[in-house]
This record gives structure tokens, C-alpha cells and sequence, in this order.
């Protein structure tokens, strides 16, 4: 049964149905990518499906429209994976469970992908429209754009002909973007090595002496690192460190096992969790300094986070236990308390933007090394390198290196722009408003496609979503719809 068939715009919901039903996060995209190319060989559409996996969709003007510009309508096939605490779907293999609340989509226990999903079935629904005005149109659908954008940085635009584009990868009906920050995924990594014994003392040697528990951060909100980093909002990730550092304070001579949180640099950690190890006797010194931190942290984020959670729970291992020497469980704890995170400066033109910002999207712990991975972002390619170059300053001084790559350049706004004013203009005449003009912080794939395309006028545009990259991710029925007819006159004239 389908669960959206009877929303309108009828096609562009039935696509966005069959879109969520094929898993389609990023870096595993080659299921959703031959979706794409297989529909347009059914269409009839030109068709090009490069090694990466994105998918260029070509159709011809309808009668009347041949004589005018061709179109680039842009998008990106794949989304940020989030899931509940409690969820049991393996969203590499499994599709999406949709449900209506009210006046909005969601998806159960997940993350929706509306972000970029709504995009693609828009596509899809002009495309395979034979009742649908509009001149050729050229669909630019890449992989990956929420982990580097190195789809739009690596895919050919030599076969195009237009020369406005228009992004629909925005969240927030009746605004127009037209420029965004740039920015980079940062690496920051520490060779690691193990010991056997389960404390940091030698002199104890039963086992029946040794406690391990498991410290999990939940209840976070989390959300676009772009989007919503000046909320302010908890990083699990950096609550656990701050946990770990206010045992190793107490002097609890502990252990560390295994750490691990996030699930995307470019999203604010939700939940984080370790494992330690230590002496029985410390459980009640433990128990006691974990409960009171969570209430030092539920009171600073009582209006941010209200339900952060630092949760404690015996854990039964394998022996022996691996867990790391103490001098680099220190050194560790250190660097990603020291390491910047969140805003780092304001827009000295722009009222209220993020100039400068970055966030420690993921944690992880491996056999051989520490790995914490940020997506960094400034609109002034200045402060991103100097922050960059921070981050590898610090990460070098505690014995690590720093990677960095999918950089992308900002999207800088334009003066002159007849595809903002024409928008504008059928923006007012549909509504009786003009639509507000703003730059975002987030990163877009227009700042690429504009250096591969000379002259390039691009707009971005998008209908109403909230808590993207959450498990609360809700997309507005009527504002799509919205949205959806907006696009076609825009197409039309």
C-alpha cells in the first residue's frame, strides 16, 4: 500500500515514495543512481551516468519553448542517514516507513531525506510530464553531496547548454538563496596502541575486581551542522568527552575501552558512547560523577536539549580486555576538548549569519587510531584556512595528523542577476510577496557548478522542512505543493 498516494502534487509524492523506498544514503548511492538512469531511458531522455555514479537527465523543449534558454534543474540523490536509539532498520538496506502527521511527512524511527529527496521527485515528475510547458531541461542529479559534495565536484557538465540553474536543496519556502559559504571535511586522527591489562595499575590481577560500563550521551536534538549551528546545540560528542575528562579529574584510575558517536560531519552528534573499564570499588564514585554532570548539563541546555540523557550500564566483556594506555587516553580527551567547535564568527555584513563555523560530526575508535571528522565551513576562504590550520596545528602537538578534503569553493552572490529577478517577480505575482533574498551558511553545490559552467546564474529554492538530518526530519505537504507549482511557472515563462 502506498502510504502518500493521495497527496497532491500526485507524481511528485509518488515519486518521492518510490525514492524512499530504495536505500539511498551517502556512499551508497549505485542502487538509487541506476533508479535514475533507468528512468530516463524509459522516458526517452538523454541520458549520462558517469563512474560516480551521477546521473544527467536531458529533455527537450515542448512545443513553443524551443527557442528559449535551457534550464538546469539540480539536486542530490543521497541523504544523511539518522536513526532512533530504539530503531532496528538497517538503512543500507532497507527503505524508508512513511507516515502523514497532520500537515507534514515523516518517516518512522528515521531521517526522511527530504533533504535532498524533494528535489529529485520534483525532477521526476517535469520529466516524465507530457502536459508540462517548459524549454530543455538539463537534470543534474550527484551522489554525495552531504559528505564532501564529490559528486558535483567530479561530474562532466560539458554536454549542457544552459545557463541558469536551479538548485532546489533549500528548507525554508518563500526564501531565495544566492550565495553560501565554502568549505572542507577535516580528518583529525591519533595513532593509538593497546594494553592488555583492564586498569592503568599493574598490581591488580583479579578480574572479579574489574567493572565495565558502557556511557552513552543521548536524548540530543542534533541537526544540520549548517543550518542549525547557531543554536547552540549539545555534540554528544564533546558532552562524552567531557565526561570522560570529569572522571580522569576525580583521579578514577579507568580504562578506555572503546568510543564511538555521530554519523555524518556534517550533523551535529545526537548520541555518543564508550566503554570503560575500572576497579569495582570506584562504580559508586563513577555513578555519582556521571548523575552529576547530567544534571549540570540538563540545566545549561534545559532550553536547547531538554532531554539529554548520560545513561550508565554495566557491560560484559571478552578477557582479556584491550583498552588504551593512560598517557594517550589523556592526550585524547585533551585535543577534542581543545579542538574549536561551533560557531567560531559571525557575518560582519550579513545580520545574523554564520561566517565562520565547524563541527565534530564523528567519533571514532579503531584498532589503530583515534579519528574525529568535521565539516568545516566559512564564507571567507581566509578564516577556513586559518581554522584549518589550527586544527592541524593542535592535532600535530598531541601526535596526530589532520586529512583534509572535499573542499568546495563559497558561492558568491551576484549583482546582476535576471534569474533572481525573473523568480522574484513570479515569487510576488503568485503570492503577493517578494520572497526574501539570503545567504546561507550551509554548503550548496552552486559555488562548484558555477566554476564549471562560465557565466552561470544560479538560484536556490526549496519547500518547508524541519530537523533535517534528525529522526525528526518532517517535510510540509501544502508547502511542497507550493513550491512544486511555483517551479513550473517559473519553467513556463
Amino acid at each position: 500500500m502506498r502510504i502518500l498516494e493521495e497527496l497532491s502534487p500526485k507524481q511528485v509524492f509518488y515519486y518521492f515514495e518510490e525514492i524512499c523506498s530504495i536505500p539511498h544514503g551517502s556512499g551508497n548511492v549505485e542502487q538509487i543512481s541506476d533508479f535514475l538512469a533507468d528512468f530516463g531511458r524509459k522516458q526517452g531522455l538523454e541520458v549520462y551516468q558517469d563512474s560516480l555514479k551521477n546521473v544527467i537527465l536531458i529533455k527537450e523543449a515542448t512545443k513553443g519553448y524551443e527557442d528559449k534558454d535551457a534550464v538546469i534543474l539540480q539536486g542530490h540523490m543521497d541523504m544523511v542517514c539518522v536513526k532512533k536509539q530504539d530503531c532496528q532498520k538497517d538503512m543500507q538496506t532497507e527503505g524508508l516507513d512513511l507516515f502523514i502527521d497532520g500537515e507534514y511527512v515523516g518517516a518512522k524511527g528515521t531521517s526522511l531525506g527530504g533533504d535532498d529527496g524533494i528535489a529529485v521527485a520534483y525532477i521526476l515528475a517535469i520529466l516524465s510530464s507530457d502536459d508540462i510547458s517548459h524549454p530543455r531541461i538539463e537534470a543534474i542529479i550527484t551522489v554525495d553531496e552531504e559528505v564532501g559534495m564529490e559528486g558535483a565536484t567530479g561530474v562532466d557538465l560539458s554536454m549542457l547548454k544552459g545557463k541558469q540553474l536551479l538548485n532546489i536543496d533549500s528548507e525554508e519556502e518563500g526564501y531565495l538563496l544566492t550565495s553560501c559559504a565554502g568549505g572542507a571535511r577535516v580528518k583529525c586522527k591519533i595513532p593509538v596502541t593497546y594494553k592488555t591489562n583492564p586498569i592503568q595499575r599493574d598490581d591488580v590481577e583479579d578480574a572479579d575486581k574489574i567493572v565495565a560500563v558502557q556511557l552513552k550521551v543521548s536524548g540530543l536534538i542534533g541537526g544540520h551542522s549548517g543550518v542549525e549551528i547557531h543554536k547552540m546545540r549539545a555534540n554528544a560528542n564533546l558532552v562524552l568527552a567531557g565526561v570522560l575528562k570529569e572522571l580522569l579529574d576525580a583521579e578514577v584510575d579507568y580504562s578506555l575501552v572503546s568510543m564511538s558517536g555521530g554519523v555524518a560531519d556534517n550533523a551535529i552528534a545526537a548520541a555518543s558512547r564508550a566503554v570503560i573499564a575500572f576497579e569495582k570499588r570506584s562504580m559508586d564514585l563513577v555513578e555519582h560523577l556521571v548523575k552529576g554532570m547530567e544534571q549540570k548539563l540538563r540545566i545549561q541546555y534545559a532550553q536547547i536539549d531538554p532531554d539529554i540523557s548520560i545513561q550508565i550500564s554495566e557491560k560484559q566483556l571478552a578477557e582479556p580486555i584491550s583498552s588504551l594506555f593512560h598517557a594517550e587516553l589523556e592526550k585524547i580527551i585533551d585535543l577534542m576538548l581543545s579542538l574549536p567547535n561551533g560557531v567560531q564568527a559571525m557575518s560582519q555584513d550579513i545580520e545574523g549569519l554564520v561566517e565562520t563555523s565547524l563541527n565534530m560530526g564523528i567519533l571514532k575508535l579503531d584498532d589503530s587510531e583515534i579519528s574525529m571528522d568535521y565539516a568545516v565551513r566559512s564564507s571567507v576562504s581566509k578564516s577556513k584556512e586559518e581554522l584549518i590550520d589550527l586544527m592541524k596545528e593542535l592535532t600535530i602537538k598531541a601526535g596526530g595528523y589532520c586529512l583534509v578534503s572535499g573542499e568546495y569553493p563559497a558561492w558568491e552572490y551576484r549583482k546582476a542577476s535576471p534569474l533572481r529577478e525573473k523568480m522574484c517577480r513570479i515569487y510576488e505575482e503568485m503570492y503577493g510577496a517578494r520572497p526574501v533574498i539570503q545567504a546561507t551558511h550551509a554548503g550548496l553545490e552552486c559555488g562548484i557548478l558555477a566554476s564549471k559552467i562560465e557565466g552561470l546564474d544560479c538560484i536556490s529554492f526549496g519547500p518547508d522542512m524541519k530537523d533535517i538530518h534528525t529522526a525528526e526530519e518532517r517535510l510540509h505537504i501544502m508547502s511542497t505543493k507550493r513550491t512544486y507549482d511555483y517551479l513550473l511557472k517559473v519553467l513556463a515563462e
